[in-house]
């Protein structure tokens, strides 16, 4: 166990054309990205080409499963370029909404083919309870953002970033009355998010009802390290409390600045963001100053990275 390092997997938004290519290479990355294909009966290669459209990629149900895809070969490569297990690269793991099933599977506690269909349950859920809108709040502290939702019942805080960046979330009524509540208080920029649903609020009921039908009817295993987990902000293993987790963040907020902050405290210094993009790289240092940000979109990256903690051991 590395105590100084987390694994942390990116959520929705973070998907583009090409994101799989720089990991294609490595064989194991290749073999998980097969069999999550047959256990959507998708082949997922198609959306994430570096020539496929990116309007079908933004799709909830192709960006899911093909962000926990990356996440997951990504996973793979590490091992077997490293020869070593996930247990022993690192302290714990956690993902950004989505990223947080990738997160689950990392740590052992669900099969690839298992993965792939409790995704492919959750997303299409998801985009089918399409109603509501989200928009991002830059520049407003977190208690002016929560005043500022005061006596606005269809919007809820949705995701809490880091430090001034946070989503909010709501019907599609309701929300420019908060947008415009959120620039009354000071916010600098409010941006309508590119997305089809009021994703992480009680307006999702029917997919968190989906995905913990799912759960019931399958085990996870305890977790070979602890999950830092989207709604509590801290650190879980056991089957029923990973459960719980996964269904309840569908509904409710994103806490990820709390989370790193929770990281940061246990003495993590590293935070390793392994798949596509480089958001949490870099919200790592602006929710905890003790951060450092590292993202690997591929296997060449993942060599390098693997030679210069050789040579700095």
């Amino acid at each position: 166990m590395n105590r100084q390092r987390i694994l942390m997997f990116p959520g929705q938004g973070s998907q583009a054309p090409g994101m799989a290519d720089g990991w294609l290479e490595s064989t194991a990355a290749r073999s998980v990205l097969a069999e999550i294909s047959d256990a959507l009966k998708v082949n997922l290669g198609d959306y994430m080409a570096a020539d496929g459209d990116p309007e079908e990629l933004r799709r909830t149900d192709r960006a899911q499963p093909a962000l926990l895809a990356v996440g997951l070969m990504a996973v793979a490569t590490l091992e077997a370029e490293s020869g070593k297990s996930v247990k022993d690269l690192a302290y714990a793991v956690a993902g950004h909404s989505l990223g947080e099933y990738t997160a689950v599977a990392a740590a052992g506690g669900l099969g690839v083919t298992a993965v792939a269909q409790l995704v492919g349950v959750r997303s299409q859920a998801m985009a089918q309870t399409a109603a509501g809108g989200m928009s991002a709040v830059l520049g407003l502290p977190p208690a002016a953002l929560q005043a500022a939702l005061v006596g606005q019942p269809e919007v809820w805080l949705a995701n809490d970033n880091c430090e001034g960046q946070a989503v909010i979330s709501g019907t599609l009524e309701a929300l420019p009355v908060a947008e415009a509540a959120c620039q009354a208080a000071g916010a600098k920029r409010v941006i309508r998010l590119p997305v089809g649903g009021a994703f992480h609020t009680p307006l999702q009921a029917p997919a968190a009802a989906a995905v913990a039908a799912w759960l019931c009817q399958y085990r996870v295993r305890p977790l070979a390290l602890p999950c830092v987990m989207n709604i509590s902000s801290q650190f879980h293993e056991s089957e029923e409390e990973v459960k719980d987790n996964l269904t309840q963040q569908i509904t409710g907020p994103v806490r990820w600045r709390e989370s790193l902050q929770a990281v940061a405290a246990q003495g993590v210094t590293e935070v390793l963001e392994l798949g596509c993009g480089k958001v949490l790289t870099g919200l790592a240092p602006r929710c905890d100053s003790r951060l450092k940000g590292v993202s690997l979109t591929g296997r060449e990256e993942l060599l390098r990275y693997l030679e210069a903690q050789a040579a700095g051991s």
